[in-house]
């Protein structure tokens, strides 16, 4: 399993896509996902659900014995945590890449995705990508290299499989059951 790290416009779908065909991985990319089913919208708890539905398609893949590369950002420790506990139970190794660039380099990429691309992405404002930077929970080295033991899952949860049934919820909240 391959999870691909960081921000919008720093380099995880391009990454992911060269993986795709380098490693024959079935690549699971959110936001094209979202793009398809929303338009113009992106909301946040679709995506949570979203997300949620592709992890389990790739750890059926992983299961299945096919390589997977995971194209979310996955800001979170907890969220890499319960992905790696995930891919370790089905004895499938890891390997994660963590993205970062300026933020002057971010927005100019992102500027030149809005104009040559406006389907792939969305607006996003300077403020918007400061409090994501803010947010994201930068992997450590040992995260990376695979190295660091997997956390346990946080406080009220006994495994990272109830975790991840948290996190990315198998229907909308506002949804009927």
């Amino acid at each position: 399993m391959f999870l691909t790290v960081g921000l919008p416009c720093t380099g995880k779908t391009t990454a992911a896509r060269r993986i795709e065909i380098e490693q024959q991985a079935l690549r699971l990319t959110k936001d094209e996902w979202v793009k398809a089913l929303y338009g113009h919208e992106n909301p946040p708890s679709a995506g949570a659900v979203l997300e949620g539905r592709l992890i389990q398609i790739g750890l059926r893949a992983l299961e299945l014995g096919n390589n997977v590369v995971i194209d979310f950002g996955l800001w979170s420790r907890d969220e890499r945590s319960a992905l790696r506990q995930a891919a370790a139970d089905l004895g499938a190794a890891v390997e994660m890449r963590y993205f970062e660039l300026a933020p002057a380099e971010q927005r100019r990429r992102l500027d030149r995705r809005q104009a040559e691309a406006p389907d792939t992405t969305w607006p996003m404002s300077d403020d918007e990508l400061a409090q994501w930077a803010a947010n994201l929970e930068i992997p450590t080295r040992g995260e990376l290299d695979g190295s660091e033991p997997i956390d346990d899952p946080p406080a009220g949860f006994a495994t990272w499989d109830e975790w991840r049934g948290y996190r990315w919820p198998p229907r909308r909240s506002n949804d009927p059951a």
